[in-house]
């Protein structure tokens, strides 16, 4: 998953009071739950719909872990780290980020930039921040990847928004269009936290938010990557598939028992699909620095957020179609048994060499 991404790469046409918890020194097994779920296994958190665990293994008792409620959820830091109070610091600042992007992105706030964007009348603009205006066009880029399976105007008409990047001014061509980043917001969120968290030099860290969108950094000393394991929303103790990942994002999207998920394309519910989940490789060059000739920045846990969502509703054929045109990109998604008779969920594996079987998802966890 870590291999250097091309330029013909369709995913990199677009250059990607609250309450604070810290621990440190602990060795928690980590989960990602397919709902869209992520989180470390202790008891202030409860498993919804299933997991994507990510092992615990001794030597992951020396990570540090922080917690942050933002964007009506929870982002954590892991990170290995020797001074426990500069990692603190370090958190915070990346937690700080995140609330200040929600002060922008947040379409409940009315003078956010999402809030008058969703206002606007026909003819009308509004100046919106470098991060809105990043995040709107990586929205619009996957739209187009996906032919609207992603939307984040819900059907609205995201087409009939005028973006201008060079002025930061969005525009409405007619009235009633309604933004909603939030199948997009927080993997931003967490690509701009780990940059951050860069900066302040922990490069051994993992990094989530919403338990939907994670991006994994370097490992932990001794471990070739942070292990991760799929496991079936329905029945929580069948793995599925086993990672060891560094330098990657990974989304998650699932349904509860009796929900469903509406396809933009036609206003219809839609069907069979149980959980997708996406790996997208991060770029070697990461954060605004990788834009500065090409745009914005590639974001990987936006764009991996952005392709669960739709992988939720595309057809098989479609998705491989997709990671074939994507070096590195991988997916798997989860098909309730036809005609909704009992039995298994079945796991399709699909990556750059097209659609594979499901022990073949990912490298072995390290014992």
């Amino acid at each position: 998953m870590s291999e250097a991404r091309s330029k013909k790469d369709p995913l990199t046409n677009v250059r990607s009071q609250k309450r604070t918890r810290c621990t440190g020194g602990e060795s928690p097994t980590f989960c990602i739950l397919a709902s869209g779920f992520f989180s470390a296994r202790c008891p202030t958190l409860a498993l919804v719909d299933g997991t994507l665990e990510l092992g615990g293994p001794r030597n992951l008792r020396n990570v540090r872990r922080f917690s942050h409620e933002a964007m009506a959820t929870v982002f954590e830091v892991h990170a290995a780290h020797p001074d426990a109070r500069y990692a603190a610091q370090a958190a915070q600042a990346a937690f700080d980020l995140a609330d200040g992007l929600e002060r922008e992105l947040s379409r409940f706030l009315p003078n956010s930039d999402i809030g008058r964007i969703n206002h606007l009348a026909a003819g009308e603009r509004t100046r919106v921040s470098p991060s809105t205006m990043e995040c709107l066009v990586i929205a619009r880029h996957v739209f187009d990847l996906t032919g609207g399976a992603f939307d984040v105007s819900i059907g609205t008409g995201l087409a009939s928004l005028e973006l201008d990047p060079d002025d930061f001014m969005v525009g409405a061509t007619r009235s009633g269009v309604r933004i909603d980043l939030g199948g997009i917001g927080k993997g931003y969120a967490v690509d701009l936290m780990a940059e951050l968290l860069e900066e302040w030099g922990l490069e051994r860290a993992l990094v989530h938010g919403g338990f939907s969108s994670v991006l994994a950094l370097e490992a932990p000393a001794g471990l070739d990557g942070w292990p991760l394991t799929l496991s079936d929303p329905g029945a929580p103790s069948r793995v599925l598939a086993s990672l060891s990942v560094r330098q990657t994002a990974l989304g998650a999207s699932g349904l509860r028992k009796g929900d469903h998920i509406v396809d933009p394309r036609t206003g219809r519910p839609a069907s069979g699909r149980r959980a997708a989940w996406v790996a997208v490789p991060r770029p070697e060059v990461a954060g605004a620095e990788a834009g500065n000739d090409a745009g914005p920045r590639v974001a990987a846990t936006a764009v991996a957020d952005a392709l669960t969502t739709a992988f939720m509703l595309l057809s098989p054929g479609e998705i491989g179609a997709l990671c074939e045109q994507s070096p590195g990109l991988e997916a798997w998604i989860l098909l309730e048994p036809a005609g909704g008779a009992q039995g298994e969920a079945s796991l399709l594996h699909f990556s750059g060499s097209g659609q594979a079987p499901p022990p073949a998802a990912g490298r072995p966890q390290p014992e």
